[in-house]
């Protein structure tokens, strides 16, 4: 199989979708891959050290797509990339279509078969390819935060940790999956007073055994959410329904509420965002303010951080793209349910329910399509 990997165009978005190490067993096993020039090099892999792997490095982004049978990127194509979709080409990409009907409806029209990372399940019913990226996510958002506090970027002018004889911030995560137990330990670490929201008594339970009672734990409801972003001084939302759009557990009416200078950070912006009044931001411009609240809702946080992102995302989705290659779409997707759950797209047609139930398009199973 070709495999094409593309430099990454949106905004600040500096990971790459395979690493040398990757190519070299691409090549190893026979197949071919195409590497778009300077695609690695902000996450600090060369052109060279591609050629070095048996990867063959290609001038531009048209040739890539133009002869790749599947292109693994990072990020969903932006508008520029969708005159690059063709009928028969696998797509391996983290997708977020839920919010994006102008790419589902391209996708769709272009008969690919788009795989999205986020949806994919492994046999323990886990999200296996969203993972590592929420975990650089969770830990980055009290970076993040801390920073935005900071007077000089619009925050209140405190200090995360406090000091002594001066009390720390307070910190409210909402969402106890892996963004918020990722965050909570950053924000334990710096010394915050964390309080995390979640609908899931059990998972309440396990996160107070896990952090040995140093961290309130809150039941999620309407009033109990207000007061919590009331009282806090950064809230981060991390919420996710696989592949539908996150609900919005954070109104507008809770954020008027809350201290001048707060700092929210959405995390799960990439769905749509858990925080009424938050919107796609970039690292270019990556916060605005709503009655007096700094909101950072980038779409792409990890992108920071390329080298670790990198290296932790393609450990996970590594084993997918051999399979694939060796096999074929087709037979991979028959062969595994969870890379099945990952189908959003196949031949013109929609197959990740959560994303026609967000979009109100009509759908049908991929294994029904395939058998």
């Amino acid at each position: 199989m070709i495999i094409g990997v593309p430099k990454e165009v949106k905004d600040h978005e500096s990971r790459v979708g395979i690493t040398p190490a990757g190519a070299k067993e691409l090549t190893a096993a026979g197949h071919k891959v195409l590497v778009e020039t300077r695609a690695g090099e902000l996450s600090a892999f060369t052109d060279d050290e591609y050629q070095a792997a048996g990867a063959e490095i290609a001038g531009n982004a048209a040739e890539v797509w133009g002869h790749a049978e599947m292109v693994v990127k990072v990020k969903e194509p932006v508008e520029k990339e969708y005159i690059f979709f063709r009928e028969g080409l696998v797509l391996f990409t983290y997708l977020h279509l839920a919010p994006l009907p102008v790419l589902t409806d391209q996708l769709l029209k272009k008969k690919v078969t788009g795989i999205a990372y986020e949806t994919i399940r492994d046999r323990h019913n886990t999200l296996p390819l969203l993972t590592p990226m929420s975990e650089v996510a969770g830990r980055m958002s009290v970076q993040v935060g801390a920073s935005y506090l900071e007077k000089e970027r619009g925050g209140r002018g405190l200090l995360l940790g406090g000091v002594p004889g001066v009390p720390p911030a307070n910190v409210c995560i909402i969402g106890g999956g892996i963004v918020g137990t990722n965050a909570a330990k950053i924000a334990l670490g710096m010394g915050a007073k964390v309080t995390l929201v979640d609908l899931n008594l059990n998972r309440l339970r396990e996160l107070d055994d896990i952090f040995n009672g140093r961290l309130y734990t809150l039941a999620s409801n309407s009033y109990n959410v207000a007061q919590a972003v009331r009282e806090a001084d950064l809230v981060i939302g991390g919420v996710l329904i696989p592949g539908a759009a996150a609900p919005k557990i954070v109104t507008r009416e809770m954020v008027s509420q809350m201290k001048k200078g707060a700092v929210i950070v959405d995390v799960a912006i990439d769905q749509g965002g858990c925080i009424e009044t938050a919107r796609p931001t970039t690292h270019s411009d990556p916060a605005y303010e709503v009655d007096g609240v700094v909101h950072y809702c980038v779409t792409n946080m990890p992108a920071a951080v390329p080298n670790t992102s990198t290296l932790a995302l393609t450990n996970a989705t590594f084993p997918y793209v051999m399979r694939l290659a060796r096999l074929g779409a087709k037979a991979a997707i028959l062969e595994d349910r969870g890379l099945s759950d990952g189908v959003n797209t196949y031949n013109g047609v929609l197959t990740c329910e959560p994303v026609a139930v967000s979009q109100n398009k009509d759908w049908e199973g991929i294994l029904s399509l395939l058998q």
